[in-house]
């Protein structure tokens, strides 16, 4: 997708690779002012674009961060909260609470840390928007992935809370569920999830992808148009939505 967005000063949380990255470099396309960081030390080294190394886990990174973004970028119009891990596969008598609580940490807790220290800078521009990753698990039931499945489901009721906590002062909530994207990260979920099943991978990927009207995994690039779009001027009134990008999902297994 291409939109007009000369200007627009954009922040990403696990920006240098697999989504984060998609977007990063669709942003830029369209003339917007990219800030992103990651925790990943390789992936920022071949990542063209301005960054810095941040770990999610924690409030200092976060906040560090959003600082950082926010002194970089001379102020903030967008932030894109894109940070998050899969989390354990198994079942819930076999997670244990330090799983769990990184999960949570990463998954959810940075996002409200990440907005709670960047409203002050998008009330300072006028307005701006939000963008959350969610997923399918944030609408379906996840057998197996229990940790994930909860963080995805909290996504969605803060991206709704803030988006009426925040519209009057022109800040736009959304949040993106992404299916089943292309890519190594679900190549492991999916042997993760063979392994615990006791399947072979092609059997486990021919599951997954039954419940997909179009029988299709949806691409990084296919998230960063829907980010394009909800931060654009096209998805001025759009707010307070939890947008499905995943081929007509029906259900998770």
């Amino acid at each position: 997708m291409t939109v007009q967005l000369e200007g627009l000063r954009v922040a990403i949380t696990a920006g240098a690779g697999g989504i984060g990255r998609a977007m990063a470099d669709g942003f830029v396309a369209c003339g917007a002012r990219v800030f992103l960081c990651d925790v990943d030390r390789e992936a920022l080294a071949g990542c063209p674009h301005p960054a810095m190394q941040a770990d999610m886990e924690t409030v200092e990174g976060c906040e560090g961060f959003v600082d950082e973004a926010v002194r970089r970028l001379g102020g903030l119009d967008v932030l894109v909260n894109n940070a998050g891990i899969a989390g354990p596969t198994a079942p819930i008598e076999e997670v244990m609470p330090e799983a769990l609580s990184r999960v949570l940490k990463i998954d959810l807790e940075a996002m409200f840390h990440c907005a709670r220290r960047a409203v002050p800078a998008l009330r300072a521009a006028g307005g701006g928007s939000i963008v959350n990753l969610s997923s399918a698990a944030g609408r379906f039931g996840f057998p197996l992935r229990s940790p994930y499945a909860a963080a995805k489901w909290g996504v969605i009721g803060l991206t709704k809370s803030l988006a009426i906590e925040l519209g009057p002062e022109r800040v736009r909530v959304n949040a993106i569920l992404p299916g089943l994207v292309a890519g190594d990260r679900i190549r492991r979920v999916i042997e993760a999830k063979a392994q615990a099943n006791g399947r072979s991978f092609a059997e486990q990927e021919a599951e997954a992808l039954r419940p997909v009207s179009l029988r299709c995994y949806v691409t990084p690039q296919d998230i960063a148009n829907m980010a394009l779009y909800l931060c654009s001027p096209y998805g001025a009134t759009v707010s307070g939505q939890a947008l499905a990008v995943d081929g007509d999902m029906q259900s998770l297994v």
